[in-house]
């Protein structure tokens, strides 16, 4: 989106164990032959933390595309389509399910073949392979771990900074993983970026203005998939209205009313934003590639 429409929101996220945890990873990047980063497939471009770029430096880097099951697979492709194009390795995963995620050793090898015929030349058939595994907190980082090692070898829960520190895991014969905890960087670069992370729970959305959130999101909606809302608050979103009256005319639908017959904004917000975590909106992806349609989230 070209211009932001929406309601404004002063957004800052940076807990002090970011700090800790970007020193940390700093320092064991000469440790590692390359560096996976994991990113929410429904907003590709807020998930992905610009200081890994400069943190990473000529590491080679596979992107991995996760949570594709909550995301409007055409425009999972088109991201996949556009990362391909820049030179980046990219794989789409569903930690959860474990879709994809026995094609990550492969996808592993393939990025790192000129090492390994290196090694190879060398004498040092079988030298393990390390990789640092990077993401936004709650991105399905320690999940995607646990699934690629066929056991609980990284600690997984449904809110951000759950990992704290750094931990290798052996995933086969030949590959161990650099565990690491989930960083965000200062400052975002807009409130679209912050919007989106606590969208989709990389930040608390308790930091932000719900209904403010909410009301965005229905923006959002009307613009990219209005037939979600059709199909969930039955009702047409009016193309003039403000997020706060779409907002309303949802409440009255659900019957979601306080004294005088006034809509409850504040539980339509609540219900709104937990709806959409719990995948009762459908797939939608809340962010492009380019500035053409951003898919028809069936």
């Amino acid at each position: 989106m070209a211009e932001y429409p929406y309601e404004k929101m002063n957004i800052q996220w940076f807990p002090g164990h970011m700090t800790k945890a970007q020193r940390m990873i700093e320092e064991n990047l000469k440790l590692v032959d390359a560096v996976c980063e994991i990113l929410d497939a429904r907003i590709p471009r807020s998930s992905r933390n610009p200081d890994i770029d400069r943190l990473a430096g000529d590491k080679p880097r596979l992107l991995i595309l996760n949570r594709i099951d909550l995301a409007d697979p055409a425009v999972t492709a088109r991201w996949r389509r556009s990362f391909e194009e820049q030179g980046l390795a990219v794989l789409e995963t569903d930690a959860r399910s474990g879709k994809g995620v026995k094609d990550f050793a492969p996808a592993v090898r393939r990025l790192l073949k000129d090492k390994l015929a290196d090694y190879e030349a060398k004498g040092q058939v079988g030298r393990t392979l390390r990789v640092m595994i990077l993401g936004i907190p709650n991105v399905g980082k320690s999940t995607f771990i646990n699934k690629v090692a066929g056991r609980k070898a990284a600690v997984a829960g449904d809110k951000p900074g759950v990992t704290r520190g750094k931990q290798w895991i052996n995933i086969d014969r030949g590959l161990d993983l650099l565990d690491t905890p989930g960083i965000l960087w200062p400052k975002f670069d807009s409130q679209e970026v912050g919007e989106m992370l606590a969208l989709t729970n990389a930040i608390k959305a308790d930091v932000l203005d719900k209904e403010t959130l909410a009301a965005n999101f229905m923006l959002r909606l009307r613009e990219y998939y209005p037939q979600a809302l059709i199909e969930r608050y039955k009702f047409s979103p009016d193309p003039e209205a403000n997020g706060f009256t779409l907002l309303e005319a949802a409440a009255k639908k659900r019957g979601f009313l306080v004294s005088r017959g006034e809509a409850d904004i504040e539980r339509m917000a609540n219900t709104l934003l937990g709806e959409y975590h719990d995948g009762k909106l459908g797939r939608l992806s809340l962010e492009q590639p380019d500035d053409g349609s951003m898919g028809t989230g069936k």
